[in-house]
């Protein structure tokens, strides 16, 4: 019986000499997919990426740290957990976080835009559908269960920085296009669904994001104050008729008590001095409600100080500064907004949380960044620190000039 050769698949390429040089299509797959890596290693931001892994690093020690406490408290007679049981779970969540952080930044700006916008209204439908089919957890209904539990406000955050900075952008190309209502509408209807969980912490850092956002847009005086107004009348509103942050803000004023679980974060954080107790040292965390995740940042103190924890605010700051160094000669105004939005909800969470702990601030039950243990709120954060990779992503010999915002119709 005989057998007839595939023939060799190959391409042919023509060389300096004028001669020609015959390729496998394999090999020329694993060259282009290898140049690709080399094009995103050239044009990423790597001291962003470098702080940003710090970041990360720092949150493995620190979940390290405080799973024994959240262990503790979840263990029951018929069921003992580990005392690195949130560990190891953190580890594999974070594993596919940093793929798909991997995988955003990847993408060229165009693609990264529109997967983070239909992802944003993606997680819109989601929260409709959270009121009545979510899962309960502590009162709120925040979750899907699709399998394992997700929860569409995290992944919403990257999506609505994103797909706010988009719209305004319009401004540059029709000026008569009211971007400012639009935005302010997205707004409004993710405030609704937000608090229809009810989630009154997501809505102000939401509300945060977006202002920061038509403020660098160009919004004017009169606007700035009217909005700044609003943000007034929504918190009054929903210290009247909101159960949940009339209790919060009553306690933040009244300073809590030595039960309350802000107070006792407070006295975590200092107990470790500034040198701190030492790894699985610390005691006081053992008493610490959600020790891993909202307070955290308490049992970073305690075990290693309060120098480590200067040190935290400080890697915080160097990646503000970091993003809006690049950004300052961006030539692009949605790069300029989508980067700037992105850094903000990064940045405001953080502080949202590190200021709760330190009780200058009404308690949130929101997560340190890239730091706390969690499921979707660390895959999610990820994916947004991707996209904010994939969009300051430049040609490094390629020369701009910087977007002039006096350019922008004021409307």
């Amino acid at each position: 019986m005989s057998t007839t050769a595939e023939p060799t698949r190959h391409v042919t390429t023509p060389t300096k000499d004028g001669g020609v040089r015959v390729v496998g299509r394999g090999n020329r797959y694993r060259r282009s997919r290898r140049s690709e890596l080399v094009i995103w290693w050239r044009e990423i931001d790597r001291v962003l990426l470098g702080l940003i892994m710090a970041l990360v690093v720092v949150g493995m020690i620190a979940v390290a740290a405080a799973s024994p406490a959240g262990a503790h408290r979840l263990s029951t007679a018929q069921k003992t957990l580990g005392d690195l049981y949130f560990f190891w779970l953190h580890l594999r969540w974070l594993a596919v976080g940093l793929v798909a952080m991997f995988l955003a930044s990847l993408l060229p700006k165009e693609s990264a835009r529109r997967l983070a916008i239909l992802i944003a209204g993606a997680m819109i439908v989601a929260l409709v559908l959270v009121p009545l089919v979510g899962s309960e957890v502590k009162g709120a209904k925040r979750w899907l269960y699709i399998g394992f539990s997700l929860q569409p406000s995290e992944f919403l955050k990257p999506g609505f920085a994103i797909a706010v900075a988009w719209i305004l952008s319009w401004r540059l190309r029709d000026p008569n296009i009211p971007v400012i209502a639009i935005t302010m509408g997205l707004m409004g209807l993710t405030g609704v669904l937000l608090m229809a969980q009810p989630d009154f912490g997501s809505t102000v850092l939401f509300g945060g994001v977006w202002f920061v956002l038509v403020l660098l847009s160009g919004l004017p005086v009169n606007r700035i104050l009217w909005s700044m107004a609003g943000g007034i009348v929504v918190v009054i509103l929903a210290y009247l008729f909101y159960p949940n942050a009339t209790h919060r803000i009553d306690s933040f004023i009244s300073g809590g008590s030595e039960f309350d679980q802000v107070d006792l974060a407070m006295r975590t954080l200092l107990n470790g001095g500034w040198n701190g107790t030492g790894l699985w040292l610390g005691s006081r965390k053992m008493a610490l409600p959600e020790a891993q995740t909202d307070y955290i940042f308490s049992v970073i103190g305690e075990e290693f100080g309060l120098i480590a924890c200067a040190a935290i605010v400080l890697l915080y700051c160097a990646i503000v500064v970091r993003v809006m160094l690049r950004l300052v000669d961006e030539d692009d105004l949605f790069t300029i907004l989508a980067g700037a939005g992105l850094t903000a909800q990064l940045a405001g969470q953080a502080f949202i949380n590190i200021l709760v702990n330190l009780q200058l601030f009404p308690s949130k039950g929101m997560t340190l960044p890239l730091i706390s243990y969690g499921g979707s709120s660390t895959i999610a954060l990820l994916l947004g620190v991707g996209f904010l990779l994939a969009i300051t992503r430049r040609n490094p010999y390629l020369s701009r000039e910087s977007f002039d915002f006096r350019e922008l119709p004021r409307k």
